[in-house]
């Protein structure tokens, strides 16, 4: 059985899921469960935070509750330590999805989360050109 799509194309009963020139198409809601935060503390990363595989989950084989984009992120940070953003991009998945897939393997302990060191609370840079003077004048 065909039917038109709304461009008038005959398409097959039950491809409406499938775009011919993007392939399958799966809903970000769908990836994440419905969810715009992580878990229940629903930590909210920044997109230059840093996200690097653990050491000790490197080894491990029980990939049994991750998903494919989970394992897509886990795949792309054996390879180095990357931000949100160079996640996002690499996986090819929009940011919003991406930040909550990390949030659900930071609560496996398959990932680790650096977090940038907010401006305020960086040290002045007039302290810290005295400090290098005064290692100078020694």
């Amino acid at each position: 059985m065909t039917t038109e799509d709304t461009t008038g194309s005959p398409r097959e009963a039950g491809s409406q899921w499938y775009d011919h020139e993007a392939g399958p198409l799966v809903r970000p809601y769908a990836m994440t469960g419905g969810r715009t935060r992580s878990g229940p503390a629903g930590v909210r990363f920044d997109l230059i935070a840093l996200v690097t595989l653990d050491p000790g989950a490197a080894g491990r084989g029980d990939d049994g509750p991750l998903g494919p984009e989970h394992r897509a992120l886990i795949d792309l940070c054996r390879v180095e330590t990357q931000s949100v953003a160079e996640l996002a991009a690499g996986a090819d998945l929009p940011v919003g999805v991406v930040r909550v897939l990390v949030g659900d393997l930071l609560e496996l302990g398959r990932v680790t989360v650096s977090r940038p060191v907010p401006p305020a609370q960086l040290p002045d840079e007039r302290i810290l050109r005295e400090v290098i003077e005064g290692l100078r004048a020694l």
